[in-house]
């Protein structure tokens, strides 16, 4: 925007809603300019603070008039730069819109503001005897409405879902100013289209998300957590796959193999339990008694390929926070070791997890690049991190191309798609039509069209 158009458009918001909410200083502006993408900013003009739905609406009202571009920003802590301002514009901050407005344990319903962080949402329900279970990586951090826009997963979707799962209600604001609400504390609705599913994994592109219903579920009374090292990644994805034909469904399967072990031990303070082994299953069993546990353990270590002296069984919280204190320090062990690296979270079918990552490693190793792969075996949701080290940047940025697809190919021809839980943003969107047909691209354009004619929600981001 020119800088009288920013003038015109930023004294029309203070008009609106309060020049407290209005926010044009580029010292502040910087803060919003990025997400947790790696190398990758977008500056916005001016930053709009709602602190009510009459906020949005009036915003996105002033904004469709004046064809401004919109990006909706949660916690930003999404790493496809769903909510980096790339064309510029207005950030609209949904972050003050932070209240756990009800948790009704009757009809077991959170009622929730998208500027909720995910972990206060589970511990005001576990107060009360009930979980929401999706658990994005960053649940200390993110927003709910951010997890809804991105549909984010987790580890414990093996068991549990993912954020569609819990999603029975929505209001949310078109870019013309509309309010419209869906479902609400039901369990059941055919009326008419699903606007919460299409509004689901829209990442931002087609309304803005303003209050959200979460069914919840009565927390597990025993959870216990278990490390189990293994020679290879093929052994420990083998009893995966064991394990959920034995019809046993933990909470959590996770996995780390050598180079992800090896680095996070380089980083981390606290010890790493067994840092030479070429992989490790850490897999979380819950239930509502100790005999329920106990049987699905008793399961697990009759078919686990490993040695079962080495495996540790985690029963106090702080050993469990200890055992999964690895696994989580990862992608802060990666920042350290290289500042820049490319994040993937392509997803296969379970079984073919060993085949994809040891040829993509493979594949790497002979490209002089360094990868480091984990994630969540119970769903083939797999985490491939390419490390930039102190390649020329340029080198770096030429070649990212050949390895993104590379990769996506890689994975769609044994049977899977180019991402989990991440989602499109503006990293992926050149590669969309290796996973979707030009069909189905021009269809998802049709109903961004129908909900924002004008183009002004979220642009560059899926398309």
């Amino acid at each position: 925007m020119k800088p009288d158009e920013i003038k015109k458009i930023s004294a029309l918001f203070i008009q609106a809603l309060g020049a407290r909410k209005v926010k044009t200083d580029r010292d502040i502006l910087d803060k919003y300019s990025r997400d947790e993408t790696s190398d990758l900013a977008g500056f916005p003009d001016i930053l709009v603070r709602a602190e009510s739905v009459k906020d949005v609406s009036e915003t996105l009202k002033i904004c469709n008039k004046h064809n401004v571009p919109v990006t909706p920003r949660g916690s930003g802590t999404g790493v496809t730069g769903g909510a980096v301002p790339v064309n510029g514009g207005v950030v609209l901050s949904l972050e003050l819109l932070d209240r756990i407005i009800e948790i009704d344990k009757k009809n077991m319903v959170a009622v929730v503001e998208p500027g909720v962080i995910t972990s206060d949402i589970q511990n005001r329900a576990l107060s009360e005897g009930l979980m929401y279970p999706p658990d994005p990586a960053s649940l200390d951090s993110c927003s709910i409405g951010g997890n809804v826009a991105e549909n984010a997963g987790g580890p414990k979707a093996v068991k549990y879902g993912i954020t569609m799962d819990y999603v029975t209600g929505l209001e949310f604001v078109l870019p013309d100013g509309e309010v419209i609400k869906s479902g609400g504390k039901i369990l059941k609705n055919s009326t008419g289209y699903n606007l919460i599913g299409i509004i689901l994994g829209s990442e931002g592109t087609l309304a803005v998300i303003t209050k959200i219903y979460l069914k919840l579920v009565p927390a597990p009374k025993v959870t216990k957590d278990i490390l189990i090292p293994f020679d290879s990644l093929e052994e420990a994805i083998d009893t995966v796959c064991l394990i959920l034909n034995k019809k046993i469904v933990p909470a959590a399967i996770e996995f780390m193999e050598e180079d992800a072990i090896k680095l996070v031990a380089k980083h981390i303070n606290s010890k790493v339990q067994y840092p030479g082994a070429g992989a490790h299953l850490l897999i979380q069993i819950d239930g509502m008694s100790e005999n329920s546990v106990f049987d699905d353990l008793e399961m697990i270590s009759e078919v686990i390929k490993a040695d079962n002296e080495k495996i540790i069984i985690a029963e106090s919280a702080s050993h469990r926070k200890r055992l999964w204190e690895t696994r989580k320090s990862i992608r802060e062990s990666i920042c350290a070791e290289s500042p820049v690296f490319l994040a993937e979270d392509t997803v296969v079918p379970i079984s073919e997890i060993p085949e994809f990552l040891i040829g993509l490693k493979n594949y790497l190793k002979l490209k002089k690049l360094r990868s480091v792969m984990f994630g969540h075996a119970g769903d083939g949701n797999v985490h491939i991190d390419i490390l930039k080290d102190d390649m020329n940047y340029d080198e770096w940025k030429k070649m990212l191309p050949e390895i993104k697809r590379e990769i996506y190919k890689r994975a769609i021809l044994l049977g899977g798609t180019i991402t989990g839980e991440h989602g499109i943003g503006c990293l992926r969107k050149d590669y969309l039509n290796m996973a979707i047909s030009m069909d189905g691209i021009e269809l998802s354009k049709r109903i961004k069209a129908a909900f924002d004619p004008k183009m002004i929600l979220n642009p560059g981001k899926i398309f």
